[in-house]
């Protein structure tokens, strides 16, 4: 095997020791390898690893944030979860108000249309639905130096067409991905009914007054003379109210969940 001659996985990629960091001394451990061998052939896979990931209060493995805040359902249960590294920097900055929760839950947990927040913060914390797959993918290229084995790689796209796939898996191979995709994530076609959001405050209707001008109307021989003065309300289109859920639907749409299998790997929890 490579690795009983010396070969490293980043010699493997054209990647030299000199060419590192610097920070481990490779040429120490290459001799340990060759004098004591390895127990195992392949070390490293990582892997989304959702349920334990959450549970601790972090991302799942090397992946960007989904959203700022969001629910996450796993084997484990159901998680709240909340990006804790801008939840931070808004408090200290004095921007973290109910104000703020409640335009966050309502923009889907991106902050790129939120008035206030600084630009520097909106660059920092994008979501992964607002980042480029290529850069996803040339971190992943730079992550493989040191995996034998592979990695988990998941890709974000709204609105997948074959040929956005067709070039993401082709440079991917060209990369030297050896796990091209795992599973590619897509948005749902319309976004769900945010029931615990505050109702914003009515706007006052305006009424406009219209004074009609004096018209004059001849029928044969009798004239009509008469002014009107009228009002007209413009008013706007009420929202359709939303009625809550019986507790009746709410057992039927649980219990249609469980029937649903589902569409993530139950061997790594995500």
């Amino acid at each position: 095997s490579p690795i009983s001659k010396g070969e490293f996985q980043h010699n493997m990629w054209g990647v030299e020791d000199d060419d590192l960091s610097g920070r481990w001394d490779w040429n120490k451990l290459r001799k340990d390898v060759l004098k004591h061998g390895v127990r195992n052939s392949l070390l490293v896979a990582p892997m989304p690893t959702a349920s334990t990931s959450q549970i601790l209060g972090n991302n799942e493995c090397f992946e960007p944030y989904t959203s700022n805040i969001y629910t996450r359902r796993v084997l484990s249960g159901e998680f709240i979860i909340v990006n804790k590294h801008l939840l931070n920097d808004l408090v200290e900055l004095g921007l973290w108000s109910e104000d703020m929760k409640q335009d966050l839950m309502a923009a889907n947990g991106s902050i790129q249309d939120i008035e206030g927040i600084p630009d520097d913060l909106k660059e920092l914390y994008k979501t992964v639905w607002e980042m480029s797959m290529k850069d996803i993918i040339d971190m992943a290229r730079h992550r493989g130096f040191f995996i034998d084995q592979s990695q988990s790689l998941n890709l974000f796209m709204e609105g997948a067409t074959m040929s956005k796939l067709t070039s993401m898996h082709f440079y991917a191979w060209k990369s030297g991905l050896k796990t091209g995709m795992y599973y590619l994530r897509t948005k749902s076609a319309v976004d769900a009914i945010k029931f615990t959001l505050k109702k914003k405050e009515s706007v006052p209707e305006k009424t406009e007054v219209i004074k009609l001008e004096a018209e004059t109307e001849e029928v044969g021989e009798v004239q009509i003379t008469r002014t009107e003065k009228a009002t007209k309300t413009k008013s706007k289109e009420k929202p359709v109210a939303v009625e809550p859920l019986t507790p009746e639907e709410l057992k039927q749409i649980i219990s249609q969940s469980k029937e649903n299998e589902d569409d993530d790997c139950l061997m790594c929890g995500s």
